[in-house]
């Protein structure tokens, strides 16, 4: 196991303390949450960060394969049909590559949401497997699946190469 230094170890960022209406806080949380998870991510190194780190084949680079994958299909109406397939990145993407794509992707969701004004509505995107979620539940449902998946990061990371911290 690796020892952890002072230099491994970052100092956590708060969560955030803004947001004035629902919208806002939703919207804050589920961006910490992604710059947390991209920034455990961001720097790993290889063959490490694909490595399973445990049991179940879940390796550091492969979360945040998997969340591109769940921003997609939630926010820009992309069909998977391989979900167990999102866990692992192409053994030609760099970690630059993925982290990059997950903050575009990530890009792309947000001006989505941009547009949106009301909680209660359809997340406006097509529909190829009927109809789109609200809002509401489509933040709540990426704040949950990015904070999960954030989690096993952090340990991932730590396991790694110590760094620890948000």
């Amino acid at each position: 196991m690796p020892t952890v230094s002072r230099r491994n170890r970052r100092g956590d960022s708060p969560p955030p303390r803004t947001g004035s209406s629902e919208f806002e806080t939703l919207r804050a949380f589920l961006d910490y949450l992604r710059t947390s998870i991209a920034a455990k991510v961001e720097g790993a190194p290889e063959p490490q960060v694909r490595t399973a780190g445990v049991p179940s084949g879940t390796n550091l680079l492969g979360l945040l394969h998997h969340l591109t994958f769940v921003e997609r299909a939630t926010f820009l109406g992309d069909r998977v049909t391989d979900w167990p397939g999102t866990f692992q990145a192409e053994p030609a993407d760099s970690v630059a590559d993925v982290v990059a794509r997950y903050r575009a992707t990530v890009e792309r969701a947000n001006d989505v949401l941009d547009g949106c004004t009301d909680l209660g509505a359809p997340v406006p995107r097509p529909r190829p497997n009927g109809p789109a979620p609200s809002v509401r539940w489509a933040l709540t449902h990426m704040i949950e699946e990015t904070g999960r998946h954030a989690g096993h990061a952090d340990i991932l990371r730590e396991l790694i190469d110590g760094a620890t911290g948000r």
